[in-house]
């Protein structure tokens, strides 16, 4: 049994970024040592992203209320609200993605309908709340209250790849599985003001974004494009568990973004796609002999590292980096982002496709799929 990605869909809230203006927010803050304004120049200017959407919108300058949380426009000083503030506010403002994410995939899966989800699965790393987003989906769409829910959470910016893994297992045991996964995290809940270079990184990489994949074995009543789920590999590096961490603190998560971790990507990434590349379908077969790489793209440099060590050409690189110019990183909806945009592209055969994903520990995740051509529904297997 084969299972399918058929819809894949991404939303992001109304609230537009644009990072030299949040750069100038950031430089500005009281506080700020000589070196740490100078990080926070650097760390924005060299992040290779124009824009991002965040879920708060008082950090719009444009924006305007009486009892601000996050930033206040008369002083021009962000603010530091508690954990339990920030994450109230993410079980308010990720509800709505989650579910608009959802029903966008629902809506343009054809042949497939509310009533036909059998599983659901959603992911987040960015707050938690109970009865939770899986919950708030199954309400809103009109699920089946018997649906099977499972939640992922706390993982990171490599999540996507265990809720496909997840999704295409229970199609491979159930050929009339069904499965939605939703990914939407509010990274901008957890900014702040600050000298230390791992939360002046974040602050300059993280967004806000929310995707959803519909996951089955059934054949499709319309053409594609599809994905097909061939592999997936999870890998850990010798070294790193220090370099990446997600901790929480009394205001807000805390990002440990070593500065060493597109080093260690840069030594490490050849033997964490060993798995893939010792598969049938690839021997003998070089990096740039794969169609398109869905990279996650969690930062410039390490976008860089990857396509220096793999030998990638510029275009293989466009779908990561337009996704990180536009968007940030989004943690684990990021690369479901770089997907689409390679579904997007035209294209009349099948296509191999060789996605990952880093995250705590240091995780690799590393997935091996096939875009298919357009029109190419007989390939389903019953």
């Amino acid at each position: 049994m084969t299972a399918y990605v058929c819809a894949l869909e991404t939303v992001v809230p109304s609230t537009l970024l644009v990072q030299d203006q949040a750069k100038d927010v950031f430089a500005a803050q009281p506080g700020l040592t000589r070196l740490g304004s100078r990080l926070v120049a650097t760390c924005f200017d060299s992040a290779a992203i124009e824009t991002r959407y965040t879920a708060v919108r008082e950090l719009n300058l444009e924006h305007t209320t009486d009892d601000p949380q996050f930033f206040d426009p008369s002083s021009g000083l962000l603010l530091n609200p508690s954990t339990k503030v920030r994450n109230e506010i993410f079980a308010r403002e990720a509800t709505p993605l989650f579910i608009e994410a959802a029903r966008a995939a629902v809506n343009n899966c054809g042949g497939i309908e509310a009533a036909d989800i059998t599983h659901l699965i959603t992911v987040s790393c960015t707050g938690f709340f109970n009865p939770g987003p899986d919950y708030r989906i199954v309400r809103a769409l009109g699920l089946d209250p018997a649906v099977q829910r499972y939640h992922l959470g706390f993982m990171g910016c490599y999540a996507a790849f265990p809720a496909l893994r997840e999704a295409a297992q229970f199609c491979n045991a159930d050929s009339d599985a069904v499965v939605l996964v939703v990914c939407a995290e509010l990274c901008s809940l957890h900014v702040r003001t600050s000298n230390n270079p791992d939360t002046i990184m974040g602050s300059a990489l993280f967004a806000d974004g929310a995707a959803a994949a519909i996951v089955t074995a059934r054949p499709p009543a319309s053409a594609g494009p599809l994905l097909r789920l061939d592999h997936f590999e999870t890998v850990l590096t010798p070294v790193g568990e220090e370099s990446m961490a997600w901790n929480i603190g009394d205001h807000g998560f805390e990002m440990v973004l070593g500065n060493y971790v597109p080093h260690i990507i840069d030594q490490h990434i050849t033997g964490a796609l060993e798995p893939i590349f010792a598969l049938p379908q690839l021997a003998g077969s070089t990096y740039t002999d794969v169609t398109h790489w869905a990279i996650h793209p969690g930062g410039r440099s390490i976008l860089d590292k990857v396509q220096s060590r793999l030998s990638l050409t510029e275009t293989q690189l466009v779908p990561a980096r337009e996704t990180l110019r536009n968007y940030g990183n989004m943690s684990s909806a990021t690369v479901l982002f770089v997907l689409k945009h390679i579904l997007q592209e035209a294209g009349t055969e099948d296509e191999s496709v060789c996605s990952m994903a880093f995250g705590p520990g240091l995780t690799v995740e590393t997935g091996l799929f096939t875009k298919m051509a357009r029109g190419t529904s007989a390939a389903f297997h019953a």
